[in-house]
């Protein structure tokens, strides 16, 4: 037997990987045990690290810096005009942002926010058949737009990220919230956040304070001793969502930024459930963004979630009135995207029907969650190896899957890999055909996308003009 196993495998063949491992020279590369305080090494190292790269992406001062545009960049993606008559505009009117040029004679190029006042002096003085401004019906809430999907590495925080800056080049006013305690859209957005103070965290801590509140109230009208509040609840009482928002590198995109210590809020959200069972813990974000006027500051408030379906990924979703679900064209990642469907509709069905039985006892109306449209987007598509699965895919999902499928290209995958994300990336790294095929699936994933906002915020507009026909 010996003999004939030998003769299968001819000497001349090496043999796999996994064969004949020297047990001493494995524990010589295996290397001391690992303490926890070797964790904290490792973080400092790659702290270090992430600075690092970040800081190549900063001007002197330590903060991101938006790379400029050029008059052709301009001409081509942002304003619908050719760059004769761009051109000829800005000499007609020399009280308009004329521009820098890098040599005497050279192309100009514009900050973002000089070509946000060039688009406005477009939209007021140019053609009325061209679309200077991206459509918005006047008296309406922003859009609340969630990325969502409890598998990692789906291309979640990118899609989500590509899309405000895509609204922001479109001239639309951005937040961007990022209830992730990685903290990576924080990072891409150049955020700094020191505690949980700077999070989401108050937010909520704030709406179930206020809950409490009301709770002690009914309680003394009972003639119930109230229960009292932390200091942290009392310090929460006195912020509101303005008090987080802090501005970007980006003239029109603001943050709320996120860190390690939002985690925590996994766990005293449900502390505070069990201490207040009246509290609507999925109504957080959405009431205090409203309270506190957000909705009426900004046209479009884009939410990075955690990928996980925990408290804070419910308030996101239930604030959402978009929501889109990033996956790859791979089996796991269709099973996977299957399985979160279902967690979405035992936990939201659960959470209607707990309320709905109350509402019916007292005679209230009954909570029904609602979106304006669910969409789930293929991200890194590479149709020579993916088309298929793909059209499987399309085939079972049908109009839940965007029919559009975000390409993996080689400038999508530099920029992947840098600090800047691809509408930050300077053309001149590339050329401007190889720039131009990159930023194209993106562009074609925002249009996609824009098509979802406008016709959410067209049905609207038409529903609030009926009812005001109506009175």
């Amino acid at each position: 037997m010996e003999t004939q196993y030998i003769s299968e495998f001819p000497m001349s063949e090496p043999l796999p990987p996994y064969f004949n491992i020297d047990p001493d020279q494995a524990m010589a590369d295996l290397g001391p045990p690992t303490s926890s305080q070797d964790f904290h090494a490792i973080a400092e190292a790659c702290s270090r690290g992430r600075q690092d790269l970040a800081g190549r992406g900063m001007d002197e001062a330590g903060q991101k810096r938006l790379r400029l545009f050029s008059t052709w960049e301009i001409t081509k993606y942002l304003i619908p005009v050719a760059q004769a008559h761009f051109r000829r505009v800005l000499r007609n009117n020399p009280d308009l942002p004329q521009g820098t040029s890098e040599t005497a004679g050279g192309a100009k190029w514009f900050t973002l926010d000089e070509v946000l006042r060039l688009r406005a002096h477009f939209g007021s003085e140019g053609s009325k058949s061209k679309e200077y401004r991206p459509y918005r019906p006047k008296g309406l809430p922003a859009k609340i737009v969630s990325v969502a999907n409890f598998k990692g590495g789906v291309g979640k925080t990118s899609t989500a990220a590509h899309l405000a800056m895509s609204a922001a080049l479109d001239g639309y006013k951005v937040l961007v919230i990022d209830l992730d305690s990685q903290g990576s859209m924080t990072s891409i957005f150049g955020g700094r956040i020191e505690d949980e103070w700077g999070t989401v965290f108050p937010v909520i801590a704030r709406h179930y304070a206020e809950a409490a509140q009301a709770e002690n109230r009914a309680k003394a009208d009972r003639g119930e001793a109230p229960t009292p509040l932390d200091d942290t609840l009392s310090e929460a009482l006195k912020m509101s969502t303005g008090d987080l928002i802090r501005p970007t590198h980006w003239p029109n995109i603001d943050l709320i930024g996120a860190q390690l210590n939002l985690y925590w809020a996994e766990f005293q959200i449900p502390v505070w459930r069990m201490a207040t069972r009246g509290w609507k813990l999925w109504d957080a974000l959405t009431d205090r963004l409203e309270a506190d006027g957000v909705l009426d500051d900004y046209d479009v408030i884009f939410v990075d979630t955690p990928p996980a379906l925990g408290y804070l990924t419910i308030n996101g979703l239930a604030a959402a009135d978009i929501l889109l679900v990033p996956l790859g064209a791979s089996f796991l990642e269709f099973d996977s995207t299957g399985r979160f469907f279902d967690m979405l509709h035992s936990t939201f069905s659960s959470i209607e029907e707990g309320e709905n039985m109350a509402a019916r006892a007292l005679g209230r109306e009954g909570l029904q969650f609602e979106w304006d449209a669910v969409r789930a987007v293929i991200t890194r598509y590479d149709g020579a190896q993916q088309a298929e699965l793909a059209a499987l895919i399309q085939a079972y999902l049908g109009q839940t899957l965007s029919p559009h499928r975000q390409d993996f290209t080689a400038l999508i995958g530099q920029a992947g890999e840098s600090v800047n994300g691809i509408y930050e990336a300077d053309y001149r790294d590339f050329n401007r055909e190889t720039y131009a095929r990159g930023r194209q699936t993106f562009d074609s994933t925002y249009a996609a996308f824009k098509r979802l906002l406008i016709g959410a915020w067209h049905r609207d507009a038409k529903a609030a003009n009926a009812e005001a026909a109506s009175d």
